[in-house]
């Protein structure tokens, strides 16, 4: 059930700006242990995305709203944060009050084997936009991944890996991208345009203690297939290896099971079902 400024079972209204425009950002957050994984890092990019639309987050409300959900469970909590109700036109109302939405849900069930054997992933053909202006934030409009995630329906196919209007690879529809060429270990700059994520921010600094080299740098196609491994990362799903990105094959993945295990261990993920089972 969706909360609305704190009231269960409401619905926001017809002039919301984030149902009119996409004027607003969201997050989503594993609850691990009643916990709400990563929560400073989430609350952080909240706060950075409202503030680079021009409206003050309401975060006293947010965190009321994430300690009431966590206590129930393990699971997954959605935010989003509109700028709230408006007139007619984009120009924004002075005097909006921000509208926070929030629901509470169970942790998406996945084959194990996505984490161990790692999964097949489609080559999107839907570009990013370049645009810095809204790069790095979890704003409200998704078309993009819309479009993109329309492009497969096998349910073998785990994730699609978008490049942008220039060719570079920078994200997943749903996730980040890490390369690893020996040991240095690169993720795409999402300086024009793709999602800042808190899972890509904590593998970067998890890294040196895997023995590898943080590098942010721009990838290639070509670039992808030369890699050691590639893996996808979201806050929900943690890393998953890739196996297979169209006619490029990895058969090995022990650095990005040594991510997942670690992340487990610092209690930022929600550890798959059966993972350490012979």
């Amino acid at each position: 059930m969706w909360r609305v400024d704190g009231r269960p079972g409401a619905a926001p209204p017809a002039d919301d700006r984030g149902l009119a425009y996409g004027d607003g950002v969201f997050e989503t957050v594993a609850v691990v242990d009643g916990r709400p994984a990563l929560w400073p890092d989430h609350r952080a990019r909240l706060a950075r995305g409202c503030t680079r639309l021009g409206f003050a987050a309401p975060l006293e409300r947010v965190d009321a709203e994430v300690a009431a959900l966590a206590r129930q469970g393990d699971g997954v909590i959605k935010l989003i944060v509109t700028r709230g109700s408006g007139g007619r036109g984009y120009t924004p109302p002075t005097d909006a009050g921000p509208r926070v939405l929030a629901h509470r849900g169970g942790v998406p069930e996945r084959p194990v084997h996505w984490w161990r054997e790692g999964i097949t992933v489609h080559r999107c053909v839907t570009a990013l936009a370049v645009q810095p202006a809204l790069a790095g934030i979890k704003h409200l409009n998704r078309l993009e991944q819309v479009l993109a995630r329309r492009e497969w329906d096998d349910p073998g196919i785990a994730e699609g890996l978008m490049a942008d209007t220039r060719g570079n690879v920078v994200a997943g529809t749903m996730s980040n991208v890490f390369a690893r060429f020996d040991d240095i270990l690169c993720t795409p700059p999402v300086a024009d345009c793709g999602i800042a994520g808190v899972m890509r921010r904590r593998i970067i600094a998890l890294a040196p203690r895997l023995g590898l080299h943080p590098r942010v740098r721009r990838l290639t196609w070509d670039g992808l297939a030369r890699a050691d491994e590639l893996w996808l990362s979201n806050s929900l799903v943690g890393v998953w290896p890739v196996a297979r990105l169209e006619r490029r094959a990895w058969p090995e993945a022990a650095g990005a099971r040594a991510c997942i295990d670690a992340l487990a261990a610092a209690g930022a993920i929600i550890t798959p079902k059966g993972w350490h089972s012979p």
